[in-house]
């Protein structure tokens, strides 16, 4: 191949949660494909992930934000307001780790998952995110801040790529379809999940994913396994720790538990359960989307994102949701089994692959025009 059409992009998802990395995994998979040469930026667990789905891919550690979520319902948004300026301290400090980086290697383009800080004047760099509206839970004036200053940080960038469908498909509501849109371009991919659905026959009755930043992540934890200590029934748990080896210790024998499950085996576990119990993170949303899974979403105290994903998937009647607070297991199960919901069908999901030709394509030929000048 002549030497401009081989191309380099630095990939970066925030480190809250696992979910960042994993819908990043879609996006790597098709550059892939393409004959890009794809260099990660993580931290943490996402990195432990990221380098389980691509051992032979260049991951370099880079400071995360280190923010951890209130253990209190309301503290998160509190916890987020008072930390803005060490936010925007983390958003400086990543700004000038990147252009040292892309002064020391070549570097065609920059794709920062809901990192703020990962763009670049001079190269063409793409922020992922489904929130472009802020829902805040402190009304309307708050909210109005916050998109503007959401908006602020999206719009340095080149572009912006929304994981979502239009109406009446649309997963996030509200929050990836707003009035307003950022002043650059909005493209959206469709669903961003790592799955893909089959045709196997039900083996798991239950499934339970346990996911997000501590200590809500330990908190959700907590309280299945003491819904699971009365459970009589088989379970499976995904702990939701990729960068730990040892088992958590539980009494029932009925409960298989797993602290982590590479894409392969857990896609194959999601299709194969009848129901799943999770949280109602945006990826885990795309991802029982994709999978056309029974789902009861529990969300996060205190975070309104999570919680108007919830409400407005149960209003769809796609999902099932019950606060934290309201949950009883088989209280829950036996509620869930006298309802009639689901995902529906949705269109093609292949959006991603027009846009990261198209993406490409851009990069070879700006590659083109700077070999045919030398």
């Amino acid at each position: 191949m002549p030497p401009f059409s081989t191309i380099q992009v630095l990939v970066s998802p925030l480190d809250w949660g696992l979910g960042h990395a994993t819908r990043c995994i879609p996006v790597v998979r098709e550059l892939l494909a393409r004959g890009v040469r794809v260099i990660i930026a993580s931290s943490g667990s996402q990195m432990a992930l990221l380098k389980i789905e691509f051992p032979d891919l260049e991951i370099i550690e880079i400071p995360g934000y280190g923010i951890r979520y209130s253990a209190k319902k309301g503290g998160l948004l509190r916890g987020l307001i008072f930390g803005i300026p060490g936010i925007l301290r983390c958003i400086r400090r990543e700004n000038a780790w990147l252009k040292n980086f892309c002064r020391e290697r070549p570097i065609d383009a920059i794709i920062s998952d809901n990192r703020y800080g990962f763009y670049h004047t001079e190269i063409f760099s793409v922020f992922i995110t489904h929130q472009l509206f802020v829902e805040t839970g402190m009304g309307a004036w708050a909210n109005r801040i916050l998109v503007r200053l959401n908006y602020f940080f999206i719009q340095r960038f080149s572009e912006c790529w929304v994981p979502d469908f239009p109406e009446p498909f649309t997963l996030a509501g509200l929050l990836s379809h707003p009035r307003r849109l950022p002043a650059i371009a909005v493209k959206y991919t469709g669903i961003l999940s790592r799955f893909h659905r089959t045709e196997k026959g039900i083996l798991n009755p239950l499934l339970i994913l346990i996911s997000g930043p501590e200590p809500q992540r330990t908190q959700f934890e907590n309280e299945i396994f003491s819904g699971l200590s009365n459970y009589t029934g088989p379970a499976i748990v995904i702990r939701g720790l990729p960068d730990i080896t040892a088992e958590k210790i539980f009494s029932n024998k009925r409960v298989v538990i797993h602290n982590h499950l590479a894409s392969q085996a857990l896609n194959d576990m999601m299709n194969r359960s009848a129901i799943v119990i999770s949280r109602s993170g945006y990826s885990t949303i795309m991802d029982l989307a994709r999978l056309r899974r029974k789902a009861l979403l529990i969300p996060t105290p205190g975070q309104p994102e999570q919680e108007y994903l919830a409400k407005h998937l149960d209003e769809k009647n796609w999902a099932v949701r019950v606060s934290q607070e309201a949950f009883d297991l088989e209280t829950c199960l036996k509620n869930i089994s006298e309802k009639t919901f689901g995902f529906p069908e949705f269109p093609d999901g292949q959006s991603l692959d027009p846009l990261i030709n198209e993406f490409t394509e851009r990069l070879r030929n700006f590659r083109r025009r700077e070999f045919q000048k030398k």
